[in-house]
This record gives C-alpha cells, sequence and structure tokens, in this order.
C-alpha cells in the first residue's frame, strides 16, 4: 500500500512546495502556506472518463488541414449577460462569476437556468437544499421557460455520473469551493482541491460541448478565492459588482476568450431577482430640480457601451491641518495627480484644503475620458459655481493641463445627444475624423484646461 504523500500549497497563489515555508516564492505573502494531502493511500476513484481518455492519442495536425468552424453561440435570453459573454454562450466553454456574499450570484445563475428558453439544465449547488432553491424561483418567477433540474451534492464522481444520465445542455456549479474530488484528500475549498474539481469540470465540458458556469467565493481582497491557476483554466472570468445598499448591480468581463473583455452589463436587485438595466445613462444621472456646484458629467465608454456618468466633488476648508483626499469609484492616486495639475498649471489653492470625490450610481470607473468632467467638478465646487446640467465632457488631462483625445469619440457624442445634452468639451486632436454635420450637439473642441474654465465659468 502506498503511503500517503503531502505538500505545502499557498492558499493566495496556489504554489506548491515540499515543506513549509514562512513566505511564498511566488507572490510573497507571508504565512499562506498550508499542508495538504495531495494522493490517497486507497486506489483512484475514474473522474469523467479518464480511463477511455488515457487510451486516445492525439496526434499533431497541420495549421492549413485543421478545419474551421463558423462559432454557434446560444442566446441566454438575458441581453446584459449577452453583451457581456460576447453575444450568448459559446459550446464547451467554461465561465466562471465571482462576487461578494448576498451580491446576487445564485439569483443571476438560477434566473439564467429558469429562462433560456428549450434547454434541459441542471442546477448544482453544494451551499443550498432543493427547498431552499425552490423557493427563491418561485419568488423569481412563475412560468420557468427551461427544463431544470436541481441536485444538491458535492461529490464530482457522483455528479459526473448524474451528468452521464441526463445529458444537459448547461451546467451550474454553485460553488466551485463546495465541491470535492475522491483523487484529492485534502478538504474542500483547499488550492488542491479547487484546482483538481475545476480540471475535472473543464475535460467535461470540452469533451461533451457543454457550456459550465463556475460560481466562485471572494477573498477579503476582492479576488477569487483560490489558486490564480482557476482564472487561467477557464475561458471566461466574470466579476459581480455592487453595493448591497444599493439596488444596483454590474456584471464586468475581466476575461474573455470568445469577446471583448472589459465589457460590462448592469442590473437592478429589486423583490423579485435581477432586473435588467438597458440604459443606464438614466440611472446613473440624478435628477435635480435646481443647478448646483461640484456637479459634472462625462461621457464614458465600457466595452462597447457609451454611457453618461455625473461626477460630483465637494471642496472644503481643511479643519485638521492635513487636507483629505477621498475618491469613491475612482482611483485616489489619479485623482491627487489632477488636483497637482490645478494647482501647478492652473493656479487653484487646492493644497489645503479638502477634496472629496464621488461617482454617483456606486460604480467604479477606469476611463481616462472622465479626468476632463472631474477637474471641472472640484473647480466648480471650489469656486461655487455650477456647470449648466446639459453640458457634458469626454476627455484625458495630461500632466501640462493639455486636454488628450480619447478613443470613439462618435459613441461619446451620440449617446451625449441622445439624452438630450447641448453641448460636449472634447479635445481639438478628436475633431480630426469628425464632421459638424452629423451632429445637433454644440461640441466645444479645447487644447487646455484653462479654456475649458473661461468658457464655463467666465
Amino acid at each position: 500500500m502506498a503511503k500517503s504523500k503531502s505538500a505545502y500549497f499557498c492558499q493566495s497563489c496556489g504554489y506548491e512546495s515540499p515543506k513549509w515555508l514562512g513566505k511564498c516564492p511566488s507572490c510573497g505573502q507571508w504565512n499562506t502556506l498550508v499542508e495538504e494531502l495531495v494522493e490517497k493511500s486507497s486506489p483512484k476513484v475514474p473522474s469523467w472518463k479518464s480511463v477511455g481518455a488515457s487510451l486516445r492519442v492525439n496526434k499533431p495536425s497541420k495549421l492549413e488541414e485543421i478545419h474551421s468552424t463558423k462559432e454557434e453561440r446560444t442566446l441566454t435570453g438575458d441581453m446584459e449577460l449577452d453583451r457581456v459573454l460576447g453575444g450568448g454562450l459559446v459550446a464547451g466553454s467554461v465561465i466562471l462569476i465571482g462576487g461578494e456574499p448576498g451580491i446576487g450570484k445564485s439569483t443571476l445563475m438560477l434566473q439564467l437556468a429558469l429562462n433560456i428558453v428549450g434547454k434541459r439544465i441542471i442546477y448544482i449547488s453544494g451551499e443550498e437544499s432543493e427547498h431552499q432553491i425552490k423557493m427563491r424561483a418561485e419568488r423569481i418567477t412563475t412560468d420557468p421557460k427551461a427544463d431544470c433540474f436541481i441536485l444538491t451534492e458535492t461529490s464530482t464522481q457522483n455528479i459526473f455520473k448524474q451528468l452521464e444520465e441526463l445529458e444537459p445542455d448547461l451546467v451550474i456549479v454553485d460553488s466551485i469551493q463546495t465541491l470535492h474530488s475522491a483523487h484529492i484528500e485534502s478538504t474542500p475549498g483547499s488550492v488542491s482541491q479547487i484546482r483538481e474539481c475545476a480540471a475535472e469540470l473543464l475535460k467535461f465540458a470540452k469533451e461533451t460541448d457543454t457550456p459550465v458556469f463556475l460560481i466562485g467565493h471572494i477573498t477579503k481582497d476582492g479576488t477569487i478565492a483560490g489558486p490564480k491557476i482557476l482564472e487561467h483554466m477557464v475561458d471566461t472570468v466574470l466579476q459581480f459588482e455592487g453595493d448591497r445598499h444599493h439596488v444596483y448591480r454590474i456584471l464586468r468581463s475581466i476575461k474573455n476568450r470568445f469577446g471583448a473583455a472589459a465589457e460590462l452589463g448592469i442590473y437592478a436587485m429589486d423583490g423579485t431577482g435581477l432586473r435588467q438595466v438597458s440604459n443606464p445613462s438614466e440611472i446613473l444621472l440624478s435628477q435635480r430640480e435646481e443647478e448646483l456646484s461640484g456637479i459634472a458629467i462625462s461621457a464614458t465608454l465600457e466595452g462597447s457601451r457609451p454611457m453618461l456618468i455625473e461626477t460630483q466633488a465637494l471642496v472644503s476648508t481643511a479643519a485638521y491641518g492635513t487636507p483629505q483626499r477621498s475618491a469613491n469609484g475612482f482611483d485616489t492616486k489619479r485623482m491627487n495627480m489632477l488636483l497637482a495639475v490645478l494647482e501647478k498649471r492652473c493656479g487653484f489653492k487646492l493644497s489645503t484644503r479638502d477634496v472629496f470625490l464621488n461617482i454617483a450610481g456606486g460604480i467604479k470607473v477606469e476611463d481616462p475620458a472622465i479626468d476632463l468632467a472631474i477637474v471641472a467638478a472640484i473647480v466648480s465646487s471650489h469656486e461655487e459655481v455650477f456647470i449648466s446640467s446639459k453640458t457634458c465632457f469626454a476627455a484625458e488631462v495630461g500632466l501640462s493641463g493639455e486636454v488628450r483625445a480619447v478613443n470613439r469619440i462618435e459613441q461619446r457624442i451620440l449617446e451625449a445627444e441622445k439624452l438630450g445634452f447641448e453641448k460636449i468639451f472634447i479635445s481639438t486632436f478628436n475633431m480630426k475624423a469628425l464632421s459638424r454635420q452629423k451632429f445637433n450637439i454644440e461640441i466645444k473642441e479645447v487644447n487646455k484646461i484653462d479654456d475649458v474654465f473661461s468658457d464655463l465659468f467666465g
């Protein structure tokens, strides 16, 4: 009988070491290596057709001899999810969805399982009982359109037996951290178990051309729990974001082998589940009865979707000597850089002032085109002069105070025009490929941020 073999795995990155180390050589984290059994003393139980697969020998093929087939995509009935996936589900793809507890991952997947038309779907849960899932399903919909089967199981060997009998068109696993394989002796949720279970499901998906959704937990740092190799193994990684105290949720594509990354889908959580938001610009712009200082509208782009977002700034006198800098939904370091540009290039004395920045709607923005709206909102609050609610901005700000061009400016202008804006500030360099006759909105081209302030505040 073979001896049981153990190894030490880093719980942060999945690095394997034969002995314990205080610091992980791969990711540099301290005290993250945990001992796990990696080989049982008893013979291994075959996983998904592993015996037959081991007898098959793959041979190399010349590139020109390989026949390319058109990607067949299955529409899920959820326009937001289809957009984020790149146009629908690809056969044999493995999709990992991560997010905070209670954000709505299980609700989103159960809605998907109930609403796909004419498909046989199995929802595998290792966290909830059948009765709990039934209660949630009754709250979400009273007219399920798909043949949805529920399986409460955590053993991958038992799961694959049911999958062979049922032959589903889609598999949903909630969650990958609850599964365990008989090949590995360690506990469910450990690095070796997550890696082995994901590998078995990946093999099943590729051999049967069945799409598989994996729900994943996240760590306190906001990253998906388990080894980093998990994100490399799957085809698509989606992040479900949002504040549990707000109704809006954002589904963001981080990695996608079959579509564009950084795509965005927006949902609203209500008593009957998640509702799709087809026009996010309307929810991200607050309805104001009067003009207020410190508010500017930016025309941003998330993936292929243009959105108009409200940026709010508050500049006040520092009460305790050291001024505070706080940004919600925006990079604080970039905000500090923009404040330095305003002080150095435009003469605004902000070094002794508290500056607070907020992106309305509780979303995070990384598009550099929001820079001009942020500096306009800061100066508006500092000078106590309002900016017209019919004016928006779409440009990046450089360190020398220049207004830089941004990509796909035509989409941004058309979105602003559609929502009734009368004026938009863009960089002069964006005008080279534009024709003013196309638009019914006033386009103000500027070179320096001084030109923006002269036009806005006189």
